[in-house]
């Protein structure tokens, strides 16, 4: 369904994690297993759907209750709504997530039973948001991209950062998000260089086609701006054109 978008993705930019994509349903299809093992966060999903597919119930995340509250999962444990009050009573006791940042942290605005989780190229389901994980260089060409297919600058969000998935799906525009300190803690794919991008799944063609034409233009205009460099550190004036004649 999407490999051709999973591989412009990973070749144009030169991912090091694939795309995992995101699908949220009442009912998952036969043959997608269920996590076998608790979790710490909802976000530890995006690694395990790197490996394969993985169904997902609000009880799976029960750990995390700001990732169920994020992403408005159905059927959430007895205990979700305690233990969402007692979290945010400590992140606004450390002036993290203050009462009054709430309402600015997206939700979703289904609420759907389950997620599944998938490597992009092998997905069955239709995406609602694909996560690319990208350092800077590979964001500098995401954020070129995604401006000409959105007709505007991405958004760079903060904690939490499950919150980029609804704020994509909302808006139906890419989103970056930075993580979040417990993001970070644990998945070892969100280093200390990495960000988080999601997409709108419907888009996702034009995005990776659009990604792969930037990078290319970005990979030609790097040696034009090296050769023009290496000129003037020697003295010279060059004009463009006579930079551009340099790298026939």
């Amino acid at each position: 369904m999407y490999k051709i978008s999973a591989d412009l993705l990973v070749a144009s930019l030169g991912l090091a994690a694939p795309p995992v994509a995101v699908s949220f349903c009442d009912e998952a299809p036969a043959g997608i297993p269920s996590p076998q093992t608790a979790v710490p966060a909802g976000c530890s999903f995006w690694e395990l759907g790197m490996r394969g597919a993985v169904a997902t119930r609000a009880a799976d995340h029960d750990l995390c209750s700001i990732g169920i509250y994020t992403h408005n999962l159905a059927d959430a444990p007895p205990a979700y709504g305690s233990e969402l009050n007692a979290v945010l009573g400590v992140l606004d006791q450390l002036q993290y997530v203050r009462k009054e940042d709430i309402p600015g942290i997206a939700v979703l605005a289904t609420r759907p039973r389950m997620v599944v989780y998938a490597p992009l190229g092998e997905a069955t389901l239709p995406a609602d948001v694909v996560l690319v994980f990208a350092h800077s260089r590979q964001s500098l060409v995401i954020t070129e991209a995604v401006q000409q297919v959105d007709g505007g600058v991405p958004p760079a969000l903060g904690r939490p950062a499950c919150a980029v998935v609804p704020a994509a799906i909302n808006s139906g525009r890419a989103a970056l998000s930075l993580g979040c300190c417990g993001a970070r803690a644990y998945l070892q794919t969100l280093s200390d260089d990495i960000a988080l991008w999601a997409f709108p799944g419907a888009k996702i063609e034009a995005y990776a086609e659009r990604i792969q034409t930037i990078a290319k233009a970005n990979d030609t205009l790097l040696q034009f701006h090296k050769l023009r460099a290496q000129d003037v550190a020697q003295g010279l004036h060059p004009t463009y054109a006579e930079s551009l004649a340099r790298m026939n």
